[in-house]
């Protein structure tokens, strides 16, 4: 048995130093394939391009902008989501801790292309990828105080030469799942990086006792600040005139389609085609071109029009069954005029911004891919969040319950009351980060 044992011990410190020599090396070749594959993918696909050119100009860009005598406190977002997730946190530092100079960075031209020029931030960049010589010269520029990663954000090489300068570093927003890397025994040893981060601040309790139980002390429950954020941009939402007129042009219910796919109008659009004389739509389709709007248009059985001829001709507003948001920027708002949501995504990779919707007291309709977002299961079980996994299936919600407005205002109280129940993330963050003084 003793000598079984040994052999064992022996087994498992000889797999650890193979993944202390292996690990590192087999990153940074991931790594450099990766830019290596932007760059060529750069030729033909314009996202691709973006990144490569946001790559090759990150160094300038921190250059000219970086103040070497100022104290920063680097952000980073993956992508525009993350961003919105990190933003009460970001502004709450820049009311409050006016000492610090702000960096914020995106991994994805979808997050930098649109917030470039974000004026909360003293400097927005691309982060430039994880490879030891390029975090390294990053690191020297900016000489950051503090780091904070957004939810999912976890670099390698970032994380370590972090650790590696006793630079305070955090994760937050975050929510973890069983069958996530960390926690599978053939890919365990990614757990390894979470142990570089100072705190982990996960949204739920379950996220918590999965870091505990792979080793990762010192989690804190302190939910999501998307909840915060959302609040924010209903207090402050926009007002649009023609959207109004649209819904008050008769008695109709409205219901909006925000960040809609092609599968997801496959599903609700039958419905909509049947009861238009019951329902009016706004259609905000995540991405779009002109044939995709143009196709959107002529739906058949539907008087659909562009905003922007609306805005050419109003009283298009006053015949219309469905309006087609051909613009970005305005979804946060347009949601208020609504008396129910649909959320896209859950046909696809996963649905979209729920709370958004749901901060304006309606109901929210979304797809079947949803597992990953916490807030859906929880709005489910709350009575103000709604899954279906069909176009049938959406129709039979509709006949049975949400079309009925007692029902459906009941499913929209709900919805709002659970948003408000999850407020505060942000604060407990930076009371955490920043202890107020001990009288």
């Amino acid at each position: 048995m003793k000598l079984m044992q040994k052999l064992r011990e022996l087994r498992s410190f000889g797999a650890e130093a193979c993944r202390q020599t292996l690990e590192p090396v087999l990153y940074r070749l991931g790594i450099s394939a990766y830019a290596g594959a932007v760059s060529l993918a750069g030729l033909r696909m314009p996202k691709a391009r973006l990144m490569a050119e946001g790559q090759r100009d990150v160094w300038r860009r921190l250059h000219d902008v970086i103040d070497p005598q100022a104290r920063y406190i680097w952000i980073h977002a993956a992508s525009l989501g993350e961003f919105e997730q990190g933003r009460p946190l970001i502004e709450r530092l820049r009311r409050e801790r006016p000492e610090y100079k702000i960096l914020l960075t995106f991994f994805s031209p979808s997050g930098y292309e649109v917030r470039k020029n974000y004026a909360g931030a003293d400097c927005v960049s691309y982060l430039p990828f994880d490879t030891p010589g390029r975090v390294r010269r990053f690191l020297d520029t900016v000489r950051p105080e503090m780091a904070i990663f957004v939810k999912y954000e976890i670099w390698r090489n970032y994380l370590r030469q972090l650790w590696d300068r006793q630079i305070p570093t955090y994760l937050i927003s975050a929510v973890f799942r069983p069958d996530q890397a960390f926690f599978r025994k053939r890919s365990a040893w990614y757990r390894y990086w979470l142990r570089w981060y100072t705190r982990i601040y996960v949204q739920d309790e379950r996220s918590r006792r999965l870091l505990e139980g792979a080793g990762i002390k010192g989690a804190v429950v302190a939910g999501d600040t998307r909840f915060d954020r959302v609040t924010d941009i209903r207090n402050g939402t926009r007002e649009l005139p023609l959207i109004s007129r649209f819904r008050d042009s008769d008695s109709r219910p409205v219901m909006i389609a925000g960040s809609s796919w092609e599968p997801d109008e496959e599903v609700y659009l039958p419905w909509m085609r049947n009861h238009k004389v019951e329902m009016k739509l706004i259609i905000a389709p995540h991405e779009f071109d002109s044939r995709r709007i143009d196709r959107l248009c002529s739906a058949e059985g539907l008087r659909c029009v562009r905003l922007s001829d609306m805005e050419k001709e109003p009283a298009l507003a006053d015949t219309a069954d469905c309006v087609v948001m051909d613009c970005f920027g305005v979804l946060s708002s347009a949601y208020r005029y609504a008396d129910m949501a649909y959320v896209g995504g859950g046909f696809g990779v996963g649905i979209h911004n729920i709370n958004e919707a749901a901060v304006y007291d309606i109901p929210v309709v979304f797809g079947p891919n949803h597992g990953k977002f916490l807030e859906a299961g929880e709005l489910i079980a709350a009575g103000g969040g709604f899954s279906i996994g069909s176009a049938a299936d959406f129709a039979r919600l509709m006949d049975t319950r949400l079309a009925d407005a007692t029902r459906r205002a009941e499913a929209g109280r709900a919805a709002g009351a659970y948003i408000r129940s999850k407020l505060g993330a942000t604060d407990r963050i930076f009371r955490d980060l920043f202890p107020p003084p001990t009288p």
